[in-house]
């Protein structure tokens, strides 16, 4: 779900610097917290979860009495299962501490329960781990939307996350009436859409939030976001360009903060946070074939193309499916958290895609692992490399069929068709000129 629900609960850690060796105690608020943890729970681990057990008891004058008892159980897993559908995730292991009601050994199934504490306890955590629990259990990760409420002269800056609404800016500006003067009434609001402006700047970190709701009565707000594009364009401020996209538009009744409550309870509003995550995964594997098809030398899928590319501090964007990080050989599991540090440490990004969103369902069908390279590698487009995944004779054309192949001609040509994707910028610019056409035309009245 899109960020309406408090991050899971770190309730303690305990993590030697050593070995990494340790546990952690958490808990669990909604079902992305379970998904969060099916990703993390690995056979072998130890997990320690209270349970009921159904207790029999035989007295001495034959009568039996059955109770259910509540009591802590540790398993050393040998498997889980997640549930998308009923949001329920089981971990199944062997008994492994001793315990008055269960004998060692013994097999058992614990259910993960919301607002229920549990530990997890791993001979070793790997970075990649590390990074879920971070994003899992901190508020400002999981902060997922940003609000701007406004009307003309006045305006707050809000973040939402988990149950809490926090005002990070207030912004007010005297407008004059039209009719004291058209060029005092527009200087106003340039003055007042460029303060908000600079508070967006100051508080909205674009890589953490997935939206920022832009909210007003009339045409305040796409009068604004017309502002933001043009303001971005003539001092080329990327962190705003490259973020347009997260920008929706919606109608408020007003510039006050109880306004944020009201977009957020519009259906309209709530269907289109939902796509967000997945749009920003489907951008950046649009951004991939993109790239296959117009520079294939920049562009590779399949594990061994993409460590090399990694050995060669290459790797710009790296795509990776949460998938790979479940497989049950630990060694296949490490080589792919070597991948995901390898490209970190020369300051490339990490997109982790979750494989219930169908752009991660897509990424898994071409090896589930795929990099866009900072520089072009044409040598590695003819080596051959160990990788089962990866058949292809070497040349761009072959590297896009064999792509094509795996998702469905069908698939690839109807979501990355380039003339379509042109086309459809064209049309977003189209539309961006003629708000900030009309947004010109509204101040100089």
């Amino acid at each position: 779900g899109i960020g309406f629900t408090a991050a899971m609960k770190l309730v303690k850690r305990s993590i030697a610097a050593k070995d990494g060796a340790g546990y952690i105690k958490l808990r669990c608020e909604d079902g992305e917290d379970m998904w969060h943890t099916y990703n993390l729970v690995e056979a072998g681990d130890r997990v320690r979860a209270t349970t009921f057990r159904k207790v029999i008891k035989s007295s001495s004058t034959g009568s039996v009495t059955s109770n259910k008892v509540r009591l802590s159980l540790t398993l050393r897993v040998t498997a889980t299962e997640f549930d998308a559908e009923g949001l329920v995730l089981r971990v199944s292991g062997r008994v492994d501490e001793p315990s008055e009601h269960v004998s060692m050994g013994s097999h058992h199934t614990l259910d993960i329960e919301p607002n229920r504490d549990f530990t997890i306890e791993k001979p070793m955590w790997d970075q990649v781990a590390l990074d879920r629990i971070e994003t899992a259990t901190n508020p400002e990760r999981t902060a997922e939307i940003g609000a701007l409420v406004m009307q003309p002269g006045l305006a707050h800056l809000c973040l939402v996350k988990g149950q809490m609404t926090i005002l990070k800016a207030r912004v007010e500006v005297n407008i004059p009436r039209k009719r004291a003067g058209a060029s005092a009434n527009a200087k106003a609001h340039n003055k007042f859409f460029d303060a908000c402006y600079q508070a967006i700047s100051r508080h909205i970190d674009f890589g953490v939030i997935k939206v920022l709701l832009v909210a007003g009565p009339g045409f305040v707000a796409d009068d604004f976001v017309a502002y933001v594009v043009n303001h971005a364009t003539r001092h080329d401020d990327r962190s705003v360009l490259e973020n347009r996209s997260k920008m929706l538009v919606a109608k408020a009744s007003s510039g006050h903060k109880r306004a944020v409550e009201e977009v957020l309870s519009d259906p309209k509003v709530l269907s289109q946070l939902n796509d967000v995550h997945a749009a920003a995964e489907m951008r950046v594997l649009d951004d991939f074939f993109a790239m296959l098809r117009n520079d294939a030398s920049r562009a590779f899928y399949g594990y061994g193309h993409v460590a090399m590319a990694t050995e060669n501090a290459a790797v710009d964007k790296l795509l990776i499916t949460d998938a790979l990080f479940r497989a049950a050989d630990p060694r296949e599991r490490r080589k792919y958290v070597d991948l995901v540090e390898g490209v970190r440490e020369s300051r490339g990004e990490v997109h982790l895609f979750s494989s219930l969103h169908v752009s991660g369902e897509q990424l898994g069908q071409i090896t589930g692992v795929a990099a866009i390279l900072r520089f072009p590698l044409p040598d590695l487009e003819d080596m051959a490399v160990d990788d089962s995944s990866d058949d292809e004779d070497g040349t761009a054309e072959s590297k896009l069929q064999s792509a094509e192949d795996m998702l469905g001609a069908d698939t690839a040509g109807g979501l990355y068709d380039p003339d379509a994707e042109e086309a459809a910028a064209a049309r977003r610019a189209a539309d961006d000129d003629a708000v900030a056409r009309e947004m010109r035309d509204n101040l100089q009245l």
